[in-house]
Parts: structure tokens; sequence; C-alpha cells
């Protein structure tokens, strides 16, 4: 389950469905992306085919990361079975 968020706009989206923080056409994705990580009990239960799931290193080491689009991610740890600390960034 989805415990916390570092993303304000994804938060939102999550809770409301409300676009208004992240990229319109990202939506879609995100939406299943989350559903799937409010499911989640750990990291590898991203892996899904063409979310391209790894792990992150130097200041971010511990987190994972799942590709959205373009340069666009959602990252994310997990504490015990939770999902925590979910962000949504574009990497240049």
């Amino acid at each position: 389950m989805i415990k916390s968020f570092r993303h304000r706009g994804i938060e939102a989206f999550f809770a409301t469905g409300t676009k208004a923080g992240i990229q319109p056409h990202h939506a879609a994705r995100l939406a299943r992306q989350l559903k799937q990580l409010n499911r989640a009990k750990r990291a590898e239960d991203m892996n899904v085919p063409g979310w391209k799931l790894h792990s992150l290193s130097h200041d971010l080491a511990g987190h994972w990361s799942v590709w959205v689009n373009g340069n666009w991610r959602l990252t994310f740890t997990f504490e015990d079975e939770d999902a925590i600390l979910v962000d949504y960034r574009d990497y240049h």
C-alpha cells in the first residue's frame, strides 16, 4: 500500500484523479502504475514489461524507478510492505 508521497501532484492525482500536478498525457500510464504500486508488497512487484524497473544509486540508493514516458519516472522505496516517498520526476 502507498503510505507517503514526495510529489504533491502525483499524490493529488492518486487521491482524486486531478491532472493539475502531472503531465496530462501521462495520466493513463500513471494510473496503472499507481494502482500496481498500491497493491505491491515489494519493488519486484513493479517489474511489468515496458516499465523498466531498476534500482537507483548515489543519493537515491534504496529507491526504485519505473519508466513513465520520455525522461519521466515514478520513483519509490519500500518500508516493510508499504511504498513510501513516491515521486514523479523528469530526468534530464
